[in-house]
């Protein structure tokens, strides 16, 4: 029986507009009126993430930033994971070594030399997934975010440590040159105290060992005395993988990369076509029988 759902957001429970469909919301609420606990998993920092959940009128907990960050239904942080400074220039340095552009995700926003590159690889994320980027959208968000004051422009990011209170949770790094990521994974995935993902192709989710959605995922399990085989996640890029691998129910996207649907044991439709919300009602029912 499930007892425990955890969903990534894109390209799992976020359709091409950033927002969770009504078909996805109503499986959702039906699956917590069961008693199922529901959590959004996501590589995206709470500020991000809390937006198009609180527009669907949806209370979850949520782990943040791929697992460096875990908050309740009511947002309190339960617990956090950081990079501590060895740890950053190590990471800094390989990437400037390659010319890669990044990211600094912390406690409090995130951080850019350039808004304007900024656009440019969430236009390219688009279009790798095979949809139409829509550019003057793109800018207006990001110029949203400056306003608003999560995201913030920096000279130099060797500041930000600098700064009290300022904690360095995640560092996003892309490159169109995908033989410059594959590099950069391959000599930062030789430290045993970093975790390297991805939520899309061009991009490498960099946190601490520590924080992995598997491991957030596992924690709010035995805290609520629920075994893994009774768990349910579903997801669509490598950042998913370290849950899927966990759990009794582990259930790929249509448009998963073939690494998640190598792990997983069930396939739903696409983020397009309510995927999530698909898995929920299908597997709840199977569970149950």
């Amino acid at each position: 029986m499930i007892k425990l759902i955890a969903s990534d957001m894109d390209g799992t429970l976020l359709n091409a507009s950033h927002e969770i469909s009504d078909k996805n919301i109503e499986a959702i609420k039906y699956a917590q009126s069961q008693g199922i606990t529901v959590v959004i998993a996501t590589g995206r920092a709470f500020y991000e993430a809390s937006a198009p959940v609180e527009d669907a009128k949806l209370a979850v907990p949520y782990i943040c930033l791929n697992g460096a960050e875990v908050r309740d239904e009511t947002f309190n942080i339960m617990s956090t994971s950081h990079l501590n400074h060895e740890l950053i220039q190590r990471i800094k340095n390989e990437l400037n070594k390659e010319g890669v552009y990044f990211q600094v995700y912390t406690n409090r926003g995130i951080y850019t030399e350039d808004p304007e590159h900024d656009v440019e690889i969430y236009v390219d994320i688009a279009e790798r997934a095979g949809q139409k980027a829509d550019v003057e959208k793109i800018r207006a968000a990001i110029q949203k975010r400056l306003d608003n004051g999560t995201l913030k422009v920096v000279s130099d990011y060797n500041a930000i440590e600098s700064i009290p209170g300022e904690i360095i949770m995640k560092i996003l790094a892309y490159d169109s040159d995908l033989e410059k990521i594959d590099r950069v994974s391959e000599r930062l995935a030789e430290s045993t105290h970093l975790a390297i993902s991805s939520s899309s192709r061009g991009n490498i989710e960099i946190t601490h060992s520590d924080a992995q959605k598997g491991i957030a995922l596992h924690r709010i399990a035995e805290q609520l005395n629920i075994d893994m085989e009774e768990v349910m996640a579903i997801g669509d890029n490598l950042n998913d993988v370290s849950m899927l691998e966990r759990v009794g129910y582990p259930v790929a996207m249509e448009n998963a990369t073939d690494e998640v649907k190598a792990v997983a044991k069930y396939e739903t439709t696409s983020n397009e076509d309510d995927g999530v919300g698909h898995a929920i009602m299908r597997l709840i029912e199977e569970s149950n029988k």
